[in-house]
Formats: structure tokens, C-alpha cells, sequence
């Protein structure tokens, strides 16, 4: 089992940053490929960005590509998500999730955090 807790959320104007964390516990947190998803009011859950288990490689939704970087700190099991100009759009409830690198679908969710942008 892996716990996963987020942090760094809350509400800023448009144009602003927020940099989220995500603490990991329970197993060798680098064994795990890494992502951040993101749900608004209404909308279905979507890809934000995910990380290899190095941070290595990293991939992106075009809606935050140029935005938004993902990076982890393996010593410290933790993730991050960096986001600056921040849109209203943005806003939604952000969760990260855990996968072995042999698996394709994720398995390990936090309870998310939310990020608010106002106009």
C-alpha cells in the first residue's frame, strides 16, 4: 500500500502560483511512476501531468503544457506540481496518484486538494 497526501492548494487571482506537494509513504517511493489529475465542478476527471519513476520523463495536457512542471524528490517521496499563470479554468480539485512501473493504470489516489483561481 501507498499513502498519498496532498498539500499546497488554495486561492489566488488569475496570473498568480500555487506549487502543490504530494508526500508519499508506505512503500520505495521510487518504484512508482507519479501523476497529477485534476476534477472541476461537473467535468470528469482529467490527466494534469505525469513523472517516471526517475523524473526523467514527464508528460503534460496540453492545457497546462508551458505552465505547469511536475518534478519529485525520490530522497524525500515526494512530488510536486508547479503551477504559474494560473487561469480561471484552472480551478478544480487536484489529486495525485501512484503506479507501479510495471502496471498501466494507476492505483494509488490522494484525497486531493483544492485549487481555486478567481478572474
Amino acid at each position: 500500500q501507498v499513502q498519498l497526501v496532498e498539500s499546497g492548494g488554495g486561492l489566488v487571482q488569475a496570473g498568480g502560483s500555487l506549487r502543490l506537494s504530494c508526500a508519499a509513504s508506505g512503500r520505495t517511493f521510487s518504484n512508482y511512476q507519479m501523476g497529477w489529475f485534476r476534477q472541476a465542478p461537473g467535468k470528469e476527471r482529467e490527466f494534469v501531468a505525469g513523472i517516471s519513476w526517475s523524473g526523467a520523463n514527464t508528460n503534460y495536457a496540453d492545457s497546462v503544457k508551458g505552465r505547469f512542471t511536475i518534478s519529485r524528490d525520490n530522497a524525500k517521496n515526494t512530488m510536486y506540481l508547479q503551477m504559474n499563470g494560473l487561469k480561471p479554468e484552472d480551478t478544480a480539485v487536484y489529486t495525485c496518484a501512484g503506479r507501479n512501473i510495471f502496471r498501466s493504470e494507476y492505483e494509488y489516489w490522494g484525497q486531493g486538494t483544492q485549487v481555486t483561481v478567481s478572474s
